[in-house]
């Protein structure tokens, strides 16, 4: 279920588990058609454990409209109206026809950057479920990258797309009033390319964080090694402004005296190094030889 790994020490929400759930799944059955069942599976991972909906894993049956939002509850932003329910039947099953016909090897092929970012909007456009149409929107776009290039993309899609999330609102709401995707196209494909970026500067992360244990595995006392893992645990991106002693305090529990030692020998061992002066000091991780990250908490 966790890809063999151990989780981490806090336990993952089940909004969490469903989204780990159906990328898993993206990505080992990429390679076949699109089928209702397929979606209907995804929609059952995502969402099994919200009990206000009242269709999971089968396409919305309200009767009522359905408008995409957002911004407050009292004041929400609407977006577009998606087709009524009695409409969403014949609109997916002309979707799945068209995404299976687009593919490698299909009547009809697509580049793949054209063919993803399209089948996102149409997707959504749609809205064919009560929820988690975003984060199927987003799946289909993986599932139709990973066709193109015969493996899974394992870039950060959605957490990109969630970074540039109004810029993603707007361009939704500009082409459900135009047949002209031109724009929304270019946009698709800079947040695919920033997707790509932030999985590198991620797995890079990752191996300067195994370097960096392996250089100080067997020198870190408990304290600062609780404090170390808080501060890895942020990413590549971290908290803004470094690493005060008052947070270092807070995260392990200890006295002034002893966290100032602690912060004084880290910064003697090559593990942290030291901004500033005074209240103003701060301090940040060490990742190579060369390197100061900008990881703290």
């Amino acid at each position: 279920r966790h890809l063999g790994l151990d989780p981490d020490s806090y336990p993952a929400k089940p909004r969490e588990q469903g989204v780990a759930e159906m990328m898993v799944d993206v990505y080992s059955s990429f390679a076949e058609p699109l089928t209702h069942e397929t979606l209907y599976r995804w929609h059952r991972m995502l969402l099994s454990h919200d009990r206000r909906l009242e269709t999971i894993g089968a396409y919305r049956q309200h009767a009522e409209a359905m408008q995409i939002v957002s911004g407050r509850l009292d004041r929400p932003t609407i977006h577009f109206e998606a087709p009524p329910s009695e409409r969403i039947m014949p609109e997916m099953e002309r979707y799945a026809d068209w995404f299976n016909k687009t593919g490698p090897g299909g009547a009809e092929p697509l580049p793949a950057l054209t063919r993803a970012g399209l089948s996102h909007l149409y997707f959504e456009s749609i809205h064919p479920f009560e929820d988690g149409n975003g984060r199927l929107g987003r799946a289909l776009a993986e599932k139709s990258l990973a066709q193109n290039i015969g493996q899974p993309t394992l870039i950060s899609l959605a957490f990109t797309i969630e970074k540039e999330r109004k810029g993603y609102y707007d361009q939704l709401e500009q082409h459900q009033k135009t047949l002209d995707v031109t724009d929304w196209l270019v946009w698709f494909a800079e947040v695919v390319l920033k997707a790509q970026q932030a999985t590198l500067d991620r797995v890079g992360f990752f191996i300067s964080k195994a370097h960096f244990y392996d250089r100080h595995r067997d020198q870190l006392n408990e304290r600062q090694a609780k404090a170390i893992a808080r501060m890895f645990r942020e990413g590549p991106g971290g908290f803004k402004g470094g690493l005060s002693a008052d947070n270092y305090l807070k995260i392990t529990g200890t006295s002034r005296a002893t966290g100032t030692r602690d912060l004084q020998d880290l910064v003697e061992k090559g593990a942290l190094s030291r901004t500033g002066e005074r209240r103003h000091t701060r301090y940040w991780l060490i990742l190579s030889d060369t390197t100061t990250s900008k990881v703290s908490a």
